[in-house]
């Protein structure tokens, strides 16, 4: 259970039940003050809710209803618990018990269960609820959406992953170029221009894992053919004079959408084979071989000649998870083969997705 403690402020919470008490001691003689408070209650964005000290739901604003999905009709007279999920079920316990010795509980970060079953990222702040004699007899609550600001953080820690890796793998291709290359150089200037050419394909390749965008920071589509990615890809790991690589089988125009989702994959297993597989080595080889067939697409990457591999690597990286989630997003399945001298992956997408 996380800690019921202050994790996420927001100034627009603090201060709101002394804003609205205040708005009620200032309102005109004549006016019901109770009416009052009650008709910015109801007018709030944010959810507010009542409970008694047993966990019963006894008021229930419209901006509740927007964010929990039932009517005040289904939920007054319900236990507190039918928005808790179960796994947090523990929650309601220690916050009843802080409010009976009237602590005000500052927002804290949870996850509360909508009608229809899904999660939502919320914050809430607790605050007794006393009589006129002073006696604690319930507690309001203030719950705020914040699943749309958990979602940017999670993105953006995604974001920040993500270039930690790529900026990883580019030094480690960089340091592997160098070294392939500088096998054969005949001279530091035929080294510094073989290096120059190759640091300019890589540059390319790594260009298409980027979003595109145009000047009105609306997404650029790109028209590409399967094996020109490819080729764009692999151009920095040719070696003159050897073949390290092959293309071979059908061609097709991948759809605008997923360019970027094929390249990220491509770019993987290639920075993989630089690194650890058959283009890390100067007699590895690599073949890949297309077969698009109805609305099916297969493609086979078979590395050959390799330094070799364990039969199966137990470690789950930034790269696996990058693979799992390309291949979710093409509607596709990659099944990996360890064989004694590289990698077999075949990749199977359904082109039917592909507008």
């Amino acid at each position: 259970m996380p800690a019921l403690n202050d994790q996420s402020h927001h100034p627009d919470f603090e201060g709101r039940f002394l804003e609205l008490e205040e708005s009620v001691r200032n309102a005109r003689p004549g006016h019901d003050a109770a009416a009052f408070l009650a008709a910015i209650v109801e007018s709030s964005e944010d959810a507010i809710i009542s409970k008694s000290l047993t966990g019963i739901i006894t008021t229930w604003n419209k901006a509740a209803e927007r964010l929990f999905g039932y009517p005040a009709s289904e939920a007054v007279g319900q236990p507190v618990t039918l928005l808790i999920p179960d796994d947090r079920l523990d929650e309601e316990p220690s916050i009843l018990g802080r409010i009976r010795a009237g602590e005000r509980i500052e927002h804290f970060e949870t996850v509360r269960r909508h009608k229809d079953g899904s999660l939502i990222d919320i914050s809430l702040t607790i605050s007794p609820i006393r009589n006129r004699e002073g006696k604690i007899i319930g507690a309001s609550k203030i719950a705020r959406d914040i699943s749309e600001r958990r979602r940017a953080a999670q993105h953006q820690d995604l974001l920040l992953r993500e270039m930690h890796h790529r900026v990883k793998n580019l030094f480690a291709i960089t340091s592997s170029i160098i070294t392939v290359a500088a096998r054969n150089a005949t001279s530091a200037a035929a080294l510094a221009a073989d290096m120059r050419n190759r640091l300019v394909s890589l540059s390319r390749a790594h260009e298409m894992t980027l979003p595109s965008f145009t000047g009105d920071d609306a997404f650029q589509e790109r028209a590409m053919t399967l094996l020109q990615l490819l080729s764009t890809i692999l151009e920095p790991f040719s070696e003159v004079g050897e073949g390290r690589w092959a293309l071979k089988g059908s061609d097709f125009e991948i759809a605008a959408k997923d360019v970027t989702n094929f390249a990220l994959l491509f770019h993987e297993l290639a920075s993989n084979a630089a690194k650890y597989g058959a283009l890390s080595v100067p007699y590895g080889r690599l073949e890949i071989e297309v077969d698009v067939t109805g609305e099916a697409l297969k493609l086979r990457w078979l590395e050959k000649n390799g330094p070799g591999q364990s039969p199966a690597p137990t470690h789950v990286g930034f790269g696996t998870r990058l693979e799992q989630t390309v291949a979710r997003s093409l509607a596709g399945e990659i099944d990996r083969e360890w064989l004694p001298d590289g990698l077999c992956l075949t990749l199977s997408v359904r082109l039917e997705q592909q507008p």
